[in-house]
């Protein structure tokens, strides 16, 4: 008698009209005969799925190109679909669920006629975590194939865990004919399904990614008492070997993987890897909060990644060990058969070929690589990966960072009163946009906990869960604001960022361990001039105190913004966050 899967895989299969059905098990030998598949015969558009580039270079790399329309997230064509649209609040996009699957059948019926259909099935976190999910996705590209196998654990053995279980979660995504008009990623939270047509790109494709293990998920932690956030996790090791685990939640674009795989600045500190984008975090049984990285790649912005800026990254891209890695729309060095990108290196290559793969002519002022042009790694490729990172438990949290990209206001650290505090300092997390998703580039946007686009339910309800997720912590983390990005009167970034980011986050560990004092402003708190560790940097006594300047005249702007922002959520609006939002205006006026 066949299963639930199985019976689901038949009725996609008659709905999209694959040529051929092909079960993966995760193997790096079925890895390396879909690559090959995409070399020789596979196509997107005109071109071949994958273009082999130098293995002496780059071991074990590929480099491929998306169609032109096909380069970012596309928020605007992504839903979430309840019976009700109260539920899915005024920050997502909302369709009926009926509607939604009327339309996507008309699009998806033989949308796979002459492909292969792929059944991956894959564990999100750690088979052994209790935490952990069991998924299945498929697909009609092997571009998704093989980067489904980096970021998650794509095994045979997760159809044994599923067994005759109804309860898995389902992703059906196929390329169709890449039309934007024909476009859409559809969740329906209460069924535990995502659908996906008409784009390659990793966050609408790679359907365990931002699709399941955001918006899906944290319907699911409000249902079960959990969180799924957009966040780093990493370790932060100090000269005595003591190790304190921290998450960030940034924005797309804000740094977020540079920070996880950072290279201290600083002797004695080093930086342990554990994620660079998701984090799911559970009260532990002894009340402290537990992070685990549901994923297993790194998906990352590849222009301004150098050995200066992510000299860990380089290496992970260079160290070949999990097949494979791959390049998408960055440019070609013919002559050199590598990748290429702005901030990678001083390339006088004449033979360049841009991310559409056309002779690239410095001169006419076009980027060679895209601006959103990206790296997929398995993290098992990273030399900064934490002996914890398969640790079924996850590792306990000692500090919540939150920051975004603004060239004005916010200072560089500052340090929440309280949990409630924090997650006001959350609720009111802003950044000026950047080509990770399509929409105009440089506008501020307001981006609680950087999971604006990601939250699959209503947002008033997410600062509700968060308020009581604090309650139920016996030793909740401490929660600091950060912006790396703040500039001087040219217009130049103060604060060197990168390794130097150490200083900041050696601050952060000591507030934790209690170690220094913190001065109190209306936003938070904020370091002493000696207990933020500049040895060695050349940043004069003003420009610092720029840093952390608070003119409560220019704030009024941004006040006015943050409120209109948080009056759309109404009633659902916690009243804690109401009476945050009153003090800070209070004290600002």
């Amino acid at each position: 008698m066949a299963t639930p899967l199985e019976k689901w895989v038949e009725e996609q299969a008659k709905l999209t009209k694959p040529d051929e059905i092909y079960w993966c098990d995760g193997s790096e030998e079925e890895a390396r005969r879909i690559v090959e598949k995409g070399i020789k015969q596979e196509k997107v558009g005109e071109h071949h799925i994958f273009h082999e580039l130098n293995h002496k270079t780059w071991p074990n790399s590929y480099w491929h190109r998306s169609h032109p329309t096909d380069v970012a997230r596309a928020e605007h064509l992504t839903y979430v679909c309840y019976p009700d649209k109260d539920t899915a609040g005024p920050t997502n996009n909302w369709m009926d669920p009926k509607e939604a699957k009327a339309l996507l059948t008309r699009l998806s019926d033989g949308c796979m006629r002459g492909r292969t259909m792929y059944v991956l099935p894959y564990m999100m976190g750690h088979p052994d975590s209790p935490y952990a999910k069991a998924c299945v996705q498929l697909t009609d590209v092997s571009y998704v194939a093989v980067s489904m196998r980096i970021m998650t654990r794509v095994d045979k053995s997760v159809l044994e865990k599923i067994g005759a279980r109804d309860d898995f979660v389902r992703g059906l995504h196929s390329v169709g004919d890449l039309d934007p008009d024909k476009r859409f990623i559809m969740h329906f939270p209460d069924e535990h399904l995502v659908w996906s047509i008409g784009s390659g790109y990793g966050g609408n494709a790679l359907l365990g990614k931002k699709c399941f293990s955001l918006r899906i998920a944290s319907r699911l932690g409000l249902q079960e008492g959990w969180l799924a956030e957009h966040m780093v996790i990493l370790g932060i090791e100090d000269p005595r070997g003591n190790i304190t685990y921290v998450t960030v939640a940034m924005p797309s674009a804000c740094g977020k993987t540079n920070l996880a795989m950072l290279e201290s600045s600083l002797p004695g500190y080093k930086v342990w890897t554990i994620g660079d984008d998701i984090a799911w975090l559970n009260i532990g049984s002894d009340g402290r909060l537990y992070a685990i990285n549901p994923e297993t790649g790194l998906f990352g912005v590849a222009p301004g990644t150098s050995m200066k800026t992510n000299p860990n990254m380089l290496r992970a891209l260079k160290a070949g060990k999990f097949y494979p890695t791959l390049f998408t729309n960055t440019a070609l060095d013919v002559a050199a058969n590598e990748p290429w990108w702005e901030g990678l290196n001083d390339s006088n290559s004449k033979n360049l070929l841009d991310w559409e793969g056309k002779p690239w002519d410095k001169s006419k002022g076009a980027k060679a690589a895209h601006p959103n042009s990206r790296f997929t790694v398995s993290i098992y490729n990273s030399p900064a990966l934490s002996k914890e990172f398969d640790n079924p438990k996850g590792v306990p949290i000692s500090a919540i960072i939150l920051g975004g990209r603004r060239t004005h206001l916010i200072p560089l650290i500052t340090e929440a009163f309280n949990w409630q505090h924090g997650v006001f300092l959350g609720a009111r997390n802003s950044s000026e946009t950047t080509a990770a998703a399509v929409h105009q580039v440089g506008v501020v946007r307001r981006d609680p906990m950087a999971m604006l686009p990601f939250c699959g339910y209503h947002m008033g309800d997410y600062f509700r869960h968060w308020l009581n997720i604090g309650k139920r912590l016996a030793h909740p983390p401490k929660i600091f604001s950060v912006n790396w990005f703040r500039v001087d009167d040219e217009g130049e970034f103060i604060w060197p960022g990168f390794g130097e980011n150490i200083r900041v986050l050696k601050w952060i560990v000591d507030r934790v361990n209690n170690r220094v004092g913190a001065k109190e402003t209306p936003l938070g708190l904020i370091p002493e001039l000696n207990d933020l560790d500049l040895q060695g940097l050349n940043i004069d006594k003003e420009k610092f105190e720029k840093l952390f300047e608070i003119k409560p005249s220019q704030w009024q702007e941004e006040l006015q913004e943050m409120g209109s922002f948080l009056n759309q959520f109404g009633k659902r609006l916690p009243l804690e966050i109401q009476q945050e939002y009153k003090k800070l205006e209070g004290q600002l006026k």
